[in-house]
């Protein structure tokens, strides 16, 4: 990684190169940012805002069937424990809102109220409540945590789709609520764009179905706005989100599915709700093709099982909507060609391959650098995989999960194939330069090279080709340059498969065979498939001395 500054050393001279380095790796970061990026965190500098302590408006009558939605995960326990991202904490006092001990990301979810989604009996709906009617006494408006725009973005969400589950607002909570959001409409959040300004205009339209009058149908015309100016731009061609990341897609498909669900309950004959099956659609389909047989998303930049509804729930909840069956996946190549992803099925394996850019030029805060990684499946188990993500707090952990040797594919020169920093920042960044597809009765195959080690001496260019057949999976790497560099391949395993000599062994027995053309090391190392948990699992290291190597994986 490029050195941080707290790291100088002692002589003139080094500090020079250092500070230099730094400059780069900021002007390799910035001089992509859209100017609203720019101009928007100075106004956030300077805007105070107003709070506006009117009463709510009026309520609109639900005129149509609210579905149920994605069901969450218990978070809210009795005696005001709570457990977030594997973590416990408790909010028994007031000053727990903003609990030092914890994370900045455990924080922000206990302010999300995601628990109002859980399955509840009585007593446990009466608790939620209460923490409602808590959060309104003791979190006063403009101050912490809970009354920044992304918190109360979800939180807004939340308490609206509690009240027309049939739970009835608590004594001020309408109030709070169009406090909240008159405080939301003067701090959106376009200097971060992506899916925090969705988040915004998600909170702004189903708070304008939710109220009536002029206010609201302010809210709910911003939001709309919002959505028509960021919508086309955000979901890609092949249904894929922009920022490439299979967990966020998962939130912002949610995000749709509880729209059309609030439309239907009001009646709305809007173009935009109207619009909303066919991109739904879209994105089911993305979603189904980054899903792995055992349910669960493919690990690709900043993602992890358990922030957002499994696809299985978002699948029941489409069905819940009366959208139109997916269709099952069909054929051995899918190309998902606007975000860059393939996925491969042959006989009982699945892969999926990352050929995409790290995401948005102005946006890659949730990049890894993983360029040419790959997953693979066989049967229902998961056999290579990527390093996942548990933590968003910047330090070595963080930056370990976003680096390239946490990903199966090649590093050169120790280096990352993206100049990933601090906690979101990307420098210079590869881009896929060729990728060729091809699929016959015989083999379905990937070619493609990336250019992100061009910036090292000797110019170095990684090409990468996966062949699968009916039951192997060979992958060729060439690194080649105007002189030698160092490079290695790594192919992280899942926890529940054993290395053990030229075989890979699952939890259910299968037995996989494995060879390369270069002599191999198993490391332990961690995985990482949810926020706050780290697994031990084996990775097989194979140095490239010659800058060329074939390993290949086949199963009976």
């Amino acid at each position: 990684m490029a050195p941080q500054l707290r790291d100088a050393p002692r002589d003139g001279a080094s500090t020079m190169t250092m500070s230099g380095a730094h400059a780069l790796r900021l002007f390799h970061t910035v001089r992509r940012l859209r100017p609203v990026q720019v101009y928007g965190r100075a106004w956030r500098r300077l805007e105070l805002g107003r709070i506006d302590a009117r009463p709510s408006p009026p309520v609109r009558t639900v005129i149509g069937p609210w579905a149920a939605p994605a069901p969450r995960e218990r978070s809210l326990y009795a005696a005001w424990r709570m457990r977030f991202l594997n973590h416990d904490g408790e909010i028994a006092q007031a000053a727990q809102w903003e609990d030092p001990s914890q994370t900045r990301l455990w924080l922000y979810n206990l302010h999300y109220f995601d628990d109002l989604a859980s399955a509840s009996d009585e007593q446990h709906r009466t608790l939620q409540r209460q923490l409602i009617s808590r959060w309104i006494a003791e979190n006063p408006p403009a101050n912490g945590t809970g009354w920044e725009p992304y918190p109360i973005s979800l939180r807004a969400a939340n308490w609206i789709k509690f009240w027309l589950a049939g739970n009835q607002p608590e004594a001020g909570g309408r109030d709070s609520l169009a406090i909240q959001l008159r405080w939301l409409m003067t701090h959106l959040e376009w200097h971060l764009l992506g899916n925090h300004l969705l988040a915004n205009a998600k909170a702004l339209v189903l708070a304008g179905l939710c109220f009536e009058g002029d206010e609201p149908e302010g809210w709910l015309r911003k939001g709309l706005e919002i959505y028509a100016r960021q919508l086309s731009e955000q979901i890609l061609g092949d249904g894929g989100h922009f920022e490439l990341s299979p967990m966020y897609h998962a939130i912002i498909l949610e995000d749709l599915l509880d729209l059309s669900n609030a439309g239907r309950a009001y009646g709305r004959t809007e173009p935009f709700f109207a619009a909303l099956p066919a991109i739904i659609g879209r994105m089911r389909a993305w979603l189904a093709a980054m899903t792995h047989p055992d349910g669960e998303i493919a690990l690709f930049n900043d993602a992890a099982f358990g922030i957002a509804a499994p696809p299985s729930d978002l699948e029941a909840y489409a069905r819940r909507l009366g959208l139109p069956e997916l269709p099952p996946g069909t054929g051995r190549l899918r190309h998902l060609a606007a975000s860059g992803y393939v996925r491969l099925d042959r006989g009982e394996a699945a892969a999926i391959l990352d050929l995409a850019a790290v995401g948005p030029d102005y946006l890659p805060g949730h990049a890894h650098a993983d360029t040419l990684s790959f997953e693979l499946s066989v049967g229902d188990e998961r056999v290579i995989v990527n390093g996942g993500t548990s933590t968003y707090e910047r330090g070595p952990l963080r930056e370990a999960q976003r680096a390239t040797r946490a990903h199966s594919t090649v590093e050169v020169a120790s280096q990352d194939s993206s100049e990933m920093w601090a906690s979101f920042r990307v420098a210079r960044r590869a881009y896929v330069e060729a990728a060729v597809v091809a699929d016959t009765a015989r083999e379905t195959s990937v070619l493609a090279a990336h250019n992100g080690y061009r910036r090292l001496p000797g110019k170095p260019l990684h090409r990468r080709s996966w062949v699968m057949t009916d039951n192997a999976f060979e992958i060729r790497d060439q690194v080649t340059g105007s002189q030698p560099v160092p490079a290695i391949a790594r192919f992280h395993l899942a926890p529940s498969v054993a290395a053990t000599g030229d075989q890979l062994i699952t939890a259910s027995g299968r037995a996989i065979r494995w060879r390369s053309t270069a002599p191999a090391t198993i490391e332990q190392r961690d995985w990482h498939p949810r926020f706050g948990q780290n697994l031990r699992s084996s990775t097989l290291v194979v140095p490239m001395p010659a800058g060329e190597l074939i390993t290949v994986f086949e199963w009976g």
